[in-house]
């Protein structure tokens, strides 16, 4: 049991050294510790991780979306927490996740492009997965779009976890994401952030609803440095109703403007047949 044990261990660490693993800089939203990854998540990581790459590989599409599980967010009735872009042949290898990340717990962000073990090892809930793959035209200028980072990078770094959608002042991965997508959409060379977003919201883009009440922000003591409710009106606020850009809304909205090809998803390690919720 030990030997197998040690096998599995040093496949990981191989398949890590040939995905790209670096060390994590930035949490998707938490505070980050000194301690290394323990082998068994590594081991999980790079599973997943071949599993995504795998099947990126067995498709002919310079890019896709890949959504995973970073926080639990079934009270509120969500499954996926973050999403980010992985990129084909991009400069810093075959396949690259190409995504925004909080700066453990603070109210900064910044953009990363890292190997698809480091994507799947951040101290996630679970290794649950789904790809969305984007109609061609639409994946191949996202594709040049993100190949050519920083420029163009539509990048906020004051981060908020409950970013306000079109938010001037502030911006989380998934308003990232969905202004990377907007930008894509319009064409131009150097959109601005809230050129990409009016962009999306044409095109049919309609943000989700997360629910706090305003008791539980007070009595509850929901106040940390990544989290700015001043970013939404006092109206919002006494409501409890946030609007928000969630991988829900994001994999909704395109499946309904028709930039959807084909979508994969893997929970508890299985392929489900046809995807299931977000």
């Amino acid at each position: 049991m030990a030997s197998t044990a040690f096998g599995r261990t040093l496949a990981a660490a191989m398949l890590a050294a040939m995905l790209g693993l670096l060390p994590a800089q930035g949490r998707a939203g938490t505070g980050c510790g000194s301690e290394p990854l323990a082998p068994r998540k590594l081991a999980d990581a790079a599973q997943t991780a071949l599993i995504v790459a795998d099947a990126l590989d067995r498709r002919d599409a310079p890019l896709a979306l890949v959504a995973r599980v970073g926080s639990d967010l079934s009270a509120q009735g969500l499954v996926y927490s973050h999403v980010g872009f992985v990129v084909r042949d991009h400069p810093a290898g075959r396949w690259t996740a190409v995504h925004l990340l909080n700066e453990c717990g603070s109210d900064r962000s910044n953009l990363y492009s890292q190997g698809l073990v480091n994507f799947f090892a951040d101290d996630l809930v679970n290794q649950d997965a789904r790809i969305v793959w984007l109609e061609p035209e639409l994946a191949q200028r996202l594709a040049e779009r993100l190949r050519a980072l920083p420029s163009g990078a539509l990048h906020q770094p004051r981060y908020n976890l409950i970013a306000r959608p079109g938010s001037a002042d502030y911006q989380n991965s998934t308003a990232w994401v969905l202004e990377t997508l907007g930008a894509a959409l319009t064409q131009a060379q150097a959109p601005s952030r809230n050129a990409a977003f009016a962009a999306a919201q044409r095109d049919g883009f309609r943000a989700d609803r997360v629910h706090i009440p305003y008791s539980k922000r007070v009595l509850g003591g929901l106040f940390s440095a990544n989290v700015a409710f001043t970013d939404h009106p006092i109206s919002t606020r006494l409501g409890g109703d946030y609007p928000v850009v969630t991988v829900r809304s994001i994999v909704e909205y395109l499946d309904r403007s028709g930039h959807v090809q084909a979508q994969s998803e893997w929970r508890n390690g299985r392929a489900m047949r046809t995807p299931g919720a977000l």
